[in-house]
């Protein structure tokens, strides 16, 4: 049967189309946009179908039959805190001042969450397909279509390195190790290098043995171990100090689009365009839990929670659903952004008033939209917390740093984008500022004033 084609963000500038499964057609997905987000598909009197095998490695995790998910989600969701989790792991103008979209779902009044743009990055030359913080937050690393990884300062957005030659194709997918040394990076070029993130060189071995574009990696919490995701359907785990392959996972029968680890390193999930969501036992390679939502919506992207006890997952019908994969039900459905052509990312995050030390802390999911959207929305109730459009076509990548406040995002503009929770913004002239890589020296405006910034890379353009 001759299967639709998903555009991945591999190669972003280019979008290469690849033969991922879309659910068979468009009338066999479900239109939600004009529902109640209260009686979204998963909270209904739906069968949530789960397939588990009959040998099982870790006793938390039992067989269950199929379940209905009721409306009000487990307590446990709005503590999304870890538990002892070990250390992980052409430019476009930029509009004016972000301004916030007043766009509830229906029945739901819509909340300020006071993240802005801070700082605008700019150099990469297509693209940006993937945005990672490292482990300690002093730096962002984002790679792009143009076989390129460059690394900044996030306190200023000062550009630090250009990490290239190492790939002969555009790269998708990045990956801090938990010590902030070592970058890892997967290129449609079928191979994964690993970088110096000091030196800015790549490690003598690379990593091969996929046998197509590499589209999602993940480090292990104790950094010794990485996985890896491929368009050939296969799951890898590599030993990262020999560069070999200790297990290779026949995961999915589409493209691998997303993995992740847990945070104490025991589990492994991986998705793929067969809409399914897999969780397996790091140590025995074991297939403990198979996820699938009745609509069988391609899966794009997956992560797990702080505290290891859910997986959010993107799929291709403009939903990001929050799974309980110990019980094998589907307990939150995220809707009002749009996805049904390209692999988004994102990420949790906490809100509150932290700042004040008032008030509970509560848990955040955030994700891009091919609008040019980013959306947060409340983990527990799912309203939409904040709703800005500033990116030029689709945003591709999200990370964050929950405890800071802090937020990155990329997208096919080829710009990076960095926000901050906090409403008063420490010394930023009280507006953005555009970075560009690789130059020396520039001008920055303060209301009105001109100032000489001489740094040692990246001109700096505030306005």
């Amino acid at each position: 049967m001759q299967t639709p084609t998903y555009h991945r963000r591999t190669s972003s500038g280019r979008t290469s189309s690849n033969n991922i499964r879309r659910a068979s057609a468009e009338h066999h997905r479900r239109s939600y946009e004009h529902s109640n987000p209260s009686d979204s598909p998963d909270e209904l009197d739906h069968t949530i179908h789960t397939f588990y095998r009959d040998s099982w490695s870790r006793s938390n995790i039992r067989p269950t039959a199929s379940r209905h998910a009721t409306p009000d989600a487990p307590s446990e969701i709005s503590m999304l805190t870890p538990v002892e989790a070990p250390a992980t792991p052409e430019s476009l103008p930029a509009p004016a001042s972000p301004t916030i979209i007043d766009l509830p779902l229906p029945g739901k009044e819509a909340r300020y969450l006071p993240y802005r743009q801070t700082h605008l990055l700019k150099g990469h030359r297509l693209g940006v397909s993937a945005v990672r913080f490292s482990p300690k937050g002093d730096k962002i690393a984002s790679c792009s279509a143009d076989a390129t990884i460059r690394i900044w300062s996030t306190h200023n957005g000062t550009h630090l390195h250009t990490l290239s030659g190492a790939h002969l194709a555009g790269i998708s997918t990045l990956a801090w190790s938990p010590d902030n040394a070592t970058l890892a990076s997967g290129s449609d070029d079928k191979s994964i290098r690993l970088w110096d993130t000091i030196t800015g060189h790549p490690y003598p071995l690379p990593l091969l043995g996929h046998h197509n574009y590499i589209y999602a990696l993940a480090f292990s919490p104790r950094g010794n171990m990485l996985v890896s995701g491929s368009y050939d359907e296969a799951v890898y785990v590599w030993d990262v100090r020999t560069a070999r392959v200790m297990r290779r996972l026949p995961a999915h029968s589409d493209p691998v689009g997303g993995v992740d680890f847990v945070h104490d390193g025991t589990l492994i999930v991986s998705c793929a365009g067969d809409g399914l969501i897999r969780v397996w036992d790091t140590a025995t390679g074991q297939c403990l839990r198979t996820l699938v939502h009745e609509d069988n919506a391609p899966v794009s992207s997956v992560r797990f929670s702080p505290n290891g006890k859910f997986v959010l997952a993107w799929t291709l019908d403009s939903c990001v659903r929050l799974w309980n994969y110990v019980e094998g039900r589907c307990v939150k459905t995220y809707q009002g952004h749009r996805n049904v052509k390209f692999s988004l990312g994102g990420a949790f995050g906490v809100y509150g008033d932290i700042e004040r030390g008032l008030g509970e802390k509560k848990a955040f999911a955030v994700s891009g939209s091919e609008t040019g959207e980013v959306l947060w929305w409340d983990v527990q109730s799912k309203e939409v917390l904040q709703r800005e459009r500033v990116h030029e076509g689709c945003v591709l990548g999200v990370d964050t740093r929950a405890e800071e406040g802090l937020m990155v995002t990329c997208g096919i503009d080829r710009t990076v984008r960095i926000w901050e929770r906090n409403a008063e913004v420490e010394m930023r002239g009280g507006g953005e500022m555009v970075v560009e890589g690789e130059e020396v020296g520039g001008e920055m405006k303060v209301e009105g004033m001109e100032v000489v910034v001489e740094q040692m890379e990246g001109v700096v353009d505030g306005y």
